[in-house]
């Protein structure tokens, strides 16, 4: 859960930064970044699904780096 929190707080901080930067242009559709998969035509549960998929995996490799230290 931690790694979708953050790629959803990274994906508006990049998006004001590069809109500041180039004068108005967007580095996504819309920010946070699963609105910008929803304009894209994904599905609402296909994005969850995903992000949950992600949530696990970022999950399970912080617990694999922590047990290995």
């Amino acid at each position: 859960a931690g790694f979708v929190l953050v790629a959803e707080a990274l994906s508006v901080i990049l998006q004001v930064i590069h809109f500041k930067r180039t004068g108005g242009k967007r580095l996504f559709r819309m920010a946070p970044i699963h609105h910008h998969f929803e304009l894209m035509g994904w599905a609402e549960p296909k994005i969850v699904v995903r992000f949950w998929i992600l949530g696990i995996i970022f999950a399970v490799l912080g617990l694999v780096s922590f047990k290995v230290r």
